[in-house]
């Protein structure tokens, strides 16, 4: 979708390289990050992005700190968390600390496609 931009937060490196290149040949564009100290310095310094996928388990700083943080700094980035280890107490935290969803890994990449284009819709949405 044109003017998109995604931020993709994840340490795992394949994993992070993969979806990045299966998103932009669904046509959303991303950056990447390898943990949270990196995500927010990405923040202050490029262009804001649109949707941020967010893992959990990160170096430096975990992914619910950067979630607070992230709404806090920047409330219209739409943040999906994506992790291979949540519970119901962490997904019910994400939610409350603004999350616009919580998906667990392993996901598909039209589901995972399907969520950052309906974050995009709900920022676009809220900041007309």
């Amino acid at each position: 979708m044109k003017g998109l931009r995604v931020l993709i937060v994840d340490d795992e490196e394949g994993f992070r390289e993969a979806l990045a290149a299966r998103l932009q040949f669904r046509n959303l564009p991303s950056d990447t990050a390898t943990g949270g100290p990196e995500a927010l310095e990405f923040l202050e310094k490029q262009v804001e992005p649109d949707v941020m996928v967010l893992d959990l388990r990160l170096p430096g700083m975990d992914g619910l700190e950067v979630l607070r943080q992230t709404k806090t700094a920047y409330p219209d980035i739409e943040v999906i968390i994506l992790t291979g280890y949540g519970t119901t107490a962490v997904e019910a935290e994400a939610r409350k600390l603004g999350a616009f969803d919580y998906l667990q890994k392993p996901v598909t990449i039209d589901l995972l496609a399907e969520k950052i284009m309906s974050a995009y819709r709900r920022k676009l949405e809220r900041t007309r």
